[in-house]
């Protein structure tokens, strides 16, 4: 306990932040709301810094990405198909395998020519959080329920990674990121639920 509370004292200010940014993010998603975009924005834009001064490249460049998407997220919730609110849908359990399984390849890939050719820690571990998120995030911005099923996957091996690199205000938003997730699958399963 005095080592957790030892960390505690030790981490930034702007990964606090980050986090709390983050919390709110997830929260508001749940709730389909379009300040999400702007939470995630604010989070991500933080964190980017933050794992590349760390070194762990594919971290910061997947909070680049999430910047980017954060931006497309809100246009298209907002807009949604023929300028209606954005509906919640399923994806098929082969197209979830597929992206399983171009997952794994493309985190493969990843980890290999970051771990050869940069000086990223936990170059693996990083890359599988990186491409499964990438893919995640974009079901996200699709409203495709199965998002969150892949983000409890994603912020477990996301809360290994960033024990490992001492982030513990990170880790703790993760271990929050597991609960809220559980909570939003549930929350939008029962809405898609309601247009069957």
């Amino acid at each position: 306990m005095k080592e957790i509370i030892e960390a505690l004292a030790l981490m930034s200010s702007w990964e606090i932040t980050a986090a709390l940014l983050g919390v709110a993010y997830v929260i508001l998603a749940a709730k389909e709301s379009l300040w999400t975009w702007v939470f995630g924005f604010a989070s991500t834009l933080i964190y980017t810094i933050i794992f590349w001064e760390g070194a762990l490249v594919s971290s910061s460049l997947l909070n680049f990405y999430y910047m980017i998407m954060a931006v497309y997220g809100f246009y298209a919730w907002r807009k949604g198909k023929e300028n209606e609110t954005l509906k919640i849908t399923s994806y098929t359990l082969s197209k979830n395998l597929q992206f399983i399984v171009i997952g794994v390849l493309l985190s493969s890939v990843v980890g290999y020519l970051s771990n050869t050719y940069t000086d990223a820690k936990l170059a693996y571990m990083d890359s599988f959080v990186l491409v499964f998120s990438v893919l995640a995030t974009w079901m996200l911005t699709q409203k495709v329920l199965e998002n969150w099923l892949y983000w409890l996957a994603i912020d477990s091996v996301a809360i290994v990674l960033y024990w490992k690199m001492d982030y513990l205000a990170t880790v703790m938003l993760f271990v929050v990121y597991i609960v809220l997730g559980a909570y939003a699958y549930l929350t939008w399963r029962k809405e898609f639920s309601s247009y069957l």
